[in-house]
């Protein structure tokens, strides 16, 4: 048990050459992603034009999210991990069919506030109540 904490918690955050450059390509897909599923979501496009989009937000997301567990699974009880859990619930409330424009501004303003919030709230663990950068 011990092995496998040190596997997803180490003491210092795993990195690797090019990683931020993979993480702002994987970023921008994204964003491109998400303007492209707002049609659906705002405008009630038919789901043949926004669905490819949804496909790479979620592939995207996805892949961002595991960059973050592999350099650190703190991120997972940090506001900014706890986040992305909480926007995936909302997403998958709407693609479940209950697609709602609010829904959709929500998962917007939680991804604008948390991802340009200062690193006190980002790196806050509810868990812990205080930040925590590594366990």
């Amino acid at each position: 048990m011990t092995n496998l904490r040190a596997r997803v918690f180490p003491p210092e955050s795993r990195t690797f050459p090019g990683k931020r450059w993979l993480e702002t390509g994987f970023r921008t897909a994204h964003l491109v992603g998400t303007a492209g599923i707002g049609g659906g979501f705002l405008w009630g496009a038919a789901p043949q034009h926004w669905l490819p989009f949804l496909w790479l937000t979620v592939v995207t997301g996805a892949a961002m999210a595991a960059l973050q567990i592999w350099g650190n699974g703190v991120w997972l009880i940090q506001v900014r991990g706890l986040a992305v859990i909480a926007k995936l619930a909302l997403l998958g409330v709407m693609v479940a069919g209950d697609v709602r424009a609010d829904l959709f501004i929500l998962v917007l303003v939680i991804s604008g506030v948390v991802s340009h919030a200062p690193a006190r709230l980002r790196y806050f663990s509810p868990l812990y109540m205080r930040r925590i950068d590594h366990l």
